[in-house]
């Protein structure tokens, strides 16, 4: 399947090549292997005493990058933790070795409920069983953070910070995926070296379990109070791996860059601790504003239940203690019992941030429209064709009226059949109107596939970003920001340029062109200077700001333009008429 081959392009690249082990037995699907003595015998071991909590922290020396893999941010959050609020760490950690990766969170590939698609439910349960777990190194015991640094680098070098979360609709993904080393390396030849944070963070059932229960324990978005614990750390420690506390930048891709935005309105935009910002810019890829209902919405309050069901806690006085009580097999297989993902539900997840009163005050939407976020600098955008990936499952929706009944039954519970038909009209001709956008006839997976996939990549991606947009450079109109538009992979059968490709192009710059070229070089800019044209090499063309005739810059695997922000124009009017329909 086309998901596995996605899953496993990250999964490979999470093992730096110095690291895979020359010998016959294959390295651990997504850990690290260690290296060779012989190998880290070349280079000096770098030690950093840090202050909260006192430790030494010893890490891997290296020729350009020294890096720190496993540092503990937060008290392992099981047992009586479990669906608790992440806590400090309090006691001194001694001399820890941060010379190793360690476990990724609980993962949600795929439901495991019968009543889903059988293929992937099946594959549900072998990718919950112990085994599985064991040898992909899932555990509860996973808030650990990783460093990467120039080598060598003084202690007062007081370099910026790029603070990296993961994406994966909530539901997947863990921070030794994404090795910080290339970017570092990239920094030190562009002459802006930086330090590369990557931080681990709870998903799906254990870091966004919704209902009123959990909203009453004040324990929801545990995943973003994660992160929130990660940025706490940064600011407490990375002065003394060189870092400035006062230049740092957060970035994120796909759930990661909801959760960069999450982060700029948690708290009604106050990011400050110890009365000092966290963070002064932010990065968003492929991900902003999502328009959601609260942690004790119906839709949440039947995701808690049937958790509770699944588990047998179902009848207990306490539901809530009960499922921190159960084992851990059996908690795991409960809360991956509902729709997930990479299934037919697609992006109307059963786990995301939700309103809570108190950290998350309200909907983003409503948030960011009352200048309730943080006014800091950032880049967002888009792939051309966010949502191919999130259409393939249902091959079942042949006609409109098919597509107004998922729509209403699946996504939208707030809307209307009329209203979910006036959005349909706003594609009038699927098959040309559709994504992958600009492809005339061709790429129609089913009936309604370049329809349903344009839809879901606007309203949850493309054209939310343009809503938040609006509204910042209205509220905010001195706070610089730049947009952009990928079309690198335009051409590719049925997918286009498609959810998750950036990665491949920006982060791991796999293929050494001039997409993946260009924007390491705007973003190391933009970390270094909050501005992606400072110092950029004059061969990338200047990116205006946003603000500066809604401008996008559309990027193509050998050449950039500039193109207006302005397409799709009466979807984008509906999406602003109908928001609070809209929320999931």
């Amino acid at each position: 399947m086309k998901f596995l081959s996605l899953l496993a392009l990250p999964l490979a690249l999470a093992l730096p090549v110095e690291d895979i082990p020359q010998g016959p037995a294959p390295p651990v699907l997504g850990a690290r292997v260690e290296p060779a003595p012989e190998l880290q015998a070349r280079y000096a071991t770098p030690t950093v005493v840090i202050p909260f909590p006192q430790a030494t922290i010893v890490g891997l020396g290296g020729a350009d990058v020294e890096q720190f893999p496993g540092i503990p941010f937060a008290k392992p959050p099981v047992g009586d933790l479990r669906l608790k609020s992440p806590q400090p760490l309090t006691e001194p950690l001694g001399t820890y070795q941060a010379t190793k990766n360690q476990a990724a969170c609980p993962q949600f590939f795929f439901s495991d409920a019968l009543d889903d698609s059988i293929p992937t439910s099946v594959l549900g349960q072998i990718l919950n069983s112990p085994f599985v777990q064991k040898i992909t190194q899932q555990s509860e015991d996973c808030l650990y953070l990783n460093v990467h640094r120039p080598a060598g680098v003084a202690a007062n070098a007081k370099l910026p910070v790029l603070f990296w979360m993961f994406g994966g609709g909530f539901e997947l993904g863990w921070n030794t995926m994404y090795d910080g080393s290339p970017w570092v390396k990239s920094s030190i030849e562009q002459g802006k070296p930086i330090i590369f944070v990557t931080v681990n963070y709870r998903i799906g059932g254990f870091g966004f379990l919704p209902g009123t229960e959990i909203l009453k324990d004040g324990s929801s978005n545990l995943g973003l109070k994660d992160q929130r614990l990660g940025l706490q750390w940064v600011a407490d420690n990375i002065a003394s791996f060189g870092g400035d506390p006062d230049k740092v930048t957060i970035w994120g891709e796909s759930a990661g860059a909801i959760s960069v935005f999450d982060q700029m309105v948690i708290n009604d935009g106050d990011h400050t601790y110890k009365g000092k910002p966290l963070f002064r810019a932010g990065i968003m890829n492929s991900g902003s504003v999502i328009p959601a209902d609260p942690v004790d919405c119906p839709k949440g309050q039947v995701v808690y239940d049937t958790v509770v069901e699944a588990a047998g806690c179902k009848g207990n006085a306490d539901t809530l203690a009960c499922l921190r009580s159960v084992p851990y097999q059996t908690y795991l297989n409960a809360a991956n019992s509902v729709p997930g993902l990479l299934s037919h539900t697609s992006v109307a997840l059963s786990y995301l941030p939700r309103p809570d009163g108190v950290f998350l005050t309200q909907s983003p939407d409503v948030l960011v429209l009352n200048g309730k976020y943080a006014k800091v600098p950032f880049i967002v955008g888009d792939q051309e064709d966010e949502g191919t990936l999130f259409a393939l499952f249902q091959s079942y929706i042949k006609t409109p009226a098919d597509m107004v009944k998922y729509l209403t039954t699946v996504f939208f519970h707030h809307s209307t059949d009329a209203q979910m038909s006036e959005l349909i009209q706003t594609y009038p001709i699927g098959l040309l109107d559709g994504s992958p956008f600009r492809t005339g006839i061709f790429n129609n997976w089913y009936p309604e596939f370049k329809r349903l996939a344009a839809i879901l990549g606007d309203l949850t991606f493309t054209l939310s970003r343009r809503v938040m947009l609006l509204g910042t450079s209205t509220i905010a109109p001195d706070v610089p920001s730049w947009s952009y538009l990928s079309s690198y992979d335009y051409g590719t059968p049925v997918m286009g340029t498609f959810h998750g490709s950036d990665l491949i192009q920006v982060f791991f710059g796999i293929y050494p062109n001039y997409a993946a070229a260009s924007f390491r070089a705007y973003y190391l800019s933009f970390v270094a200077t909050m501005d992606p044209n400072n110092g950029t090499d004059p061969k990338y063309r200047k990116w205006p700001q946003w603000k500066d005739g809604n401008q996008l810059l559309n990027t193509y695997a050998t050449y950039s333009q500039l193109i207006k922000d302005d397409f799709r124009s009466k979807t984008y009017d509906f999406i602003v008429k109908n928001i609070k329909s809209l929320y999931i």
